[in-house]
């Protein structure tokens, strides 16, 4: 049998998984990854602070100097840091076993994976291109959708406002002229745009091909396997931004256009007149029993799902999901499956932890046991997954 066979087995269709740090050029650390205060830079002056951490990913990042596995999980498979396994080489040997038939035979792998991005100030108005712009490339499309859990939002950073789009008086032209001055002066091009205060505990779906600007909070975000943007803000909080930067995952011929630059928008969803009512997301109830309650975070969409899970002190439940998942725990300690899980109040760079989990999908039909050991502190579990979640409509 091989090791990745028996650490399956071992953990009965459960993966514990490894914190998976990312760092960022740009913007200032928030601060709320709970990670160690001295270890923000751990990865290298030269690559920023850390400012990232991901979940159930196979996904590479797309950043000037990143490692061979830069952004990829890997599996706890004896409490020894020196030997993790790549989560992909689980993925690509156990297949439908680990993931799914459904997922196998659709993508042939893992199509999505979740992250914490944690900024003190707002990003740059940046676009993931649509569709139609990402095959030109062959690269694949950034669907995301975002969650503010008040668990990891101490403090709301310097501007917890996010930009969508632009508003719908706004004429192609006129974002054109600001795009043409990139490289000429600060074209200020969140002028054209509309924002809206975010509030913890809710959400907002962003399909590819929109521009946005997301706020300073600290946002639990799954998303399409795709690290692919461009940047349409050229001076934010002070920071210069490059053509480089506004002409990324374009054709070499066409890098020079800004008319096809442009291109990679959906103009129709960026400029909507109901976004907020087409994508902004509450919380919704999906089940509820003795000692337990689990609501719907991450919906309306046909790539990503998510769940909050709260399971109440002192109690053992049983939750069945229709789906392989990957899950956090945010708040509290207990037991998941065979395994002790515990919320982190501080990690330190390299250390292994006991709150992230990756559930097959035969294993999560037929229940995992979680059971929160506290007396008085909830247990509480984010859960993200594919299209084959029965992911819940959009009213």
């Amino acid at each position: 049998m091989s090791k990745i066979r028996e650490v399956f087995e071992r953990g009965d269709g459960i993966l514990q998984l490894t914190p998976t740090w990312v760092p960022r050029p740009f913007n200032r650390p928030g601060r709320r990854l709970r990670l160690h205060p001295d270890d923000y830079f751990a990865m290298g002056m030269d690559r920023g602070a850390i400012v990232e951490r991901w979940f159930s990913s196979i996904t590479h990042v797309e950043t000037a100097g990143a490692g061979p596995y830069e952004g990829m999980s890997f599996v706890n498979v004896d409490d020894d840091p020196e030997h993790v396994i790549l989560f992909k080489d689980f993925i690509d040997e156990l297949g439908a076993d680990l993931i799914g038939q459904e997922l196998m035979d659709k993508y042939g792998t893992w199509p999505m994976y979740s992250k914490f991005y944690d900024y003190q100030l707002p990003l740059f108005h940046h676009i993931h291109h649509a569709e139609e712009a990402c095959k030109r490339v062959g690269v694949l499309p950034k669907h995301e959708h975002y969650f503010f859990p008040k668990q990891y939002n101490s403090h709301m950073g310097d501007m917890p406002v996010s930009y969508f789009g632009f508003d719908p008086s706004v004429s192609k032209e006129e974002v054109m002229d600001r795009l043409r001055d990139f490289t000429v002066r600060d074209t200020r091009i969140t002028e054209l745009s509309r924002a809206f205060r975010i509030e913890l505990d809710t959400g907002w779906y962003t399909p590819a091909g929109v521009v946005h600007a997301p706020g300073s909070l600290c946002t639990y975000e799954p998303q399409w396997n795709s690290d692919v943007m461009a940047m349409w803000e050229n001076v934010v909080n002070g920071e210069v931004f490059h053509y480089e930067d506004l002409s990324g995952y374009l054709p070499e011929e066409d890098k020079n256009s800004i008319e096809k630059i442009f291109e990679v928008a959906d103009w129709e969803l960026n400029t909507l007149p109901n976004y907020r009512e087409k994508f902004f997301r509450r919380p919704k109830p999906e089940s509820a029993g003795e000692g337990f309650d689990q609501k719907w975070i991450v919906y309306g969409n046909d790539y990503v799902g998510g769940k909050e899970l709260t399971v109440y002190p002192g109690h053992t439940v049983t939750i069945q999901d229709p789906c392989a998942y990957g899950t956090l725990v945010i708040q509290g300690h207990g037991r998941f499956g065979g395994f002790d899980c515990e919320s982190p109040t501080m990690i330190h760079y390299g250390d292994l932890t006991a709150d992230e989990f990756f559930v097959s999908k035969a294993k999560a039909a037929a229940g995992v046991t979680i059971t929160n050991t506290s007396k008085y502190e909830p247990l509480v579990m984010l859960k993200h997954f594919g299209p084959d979640g029965g992911i819940l409509p959009a009213e």
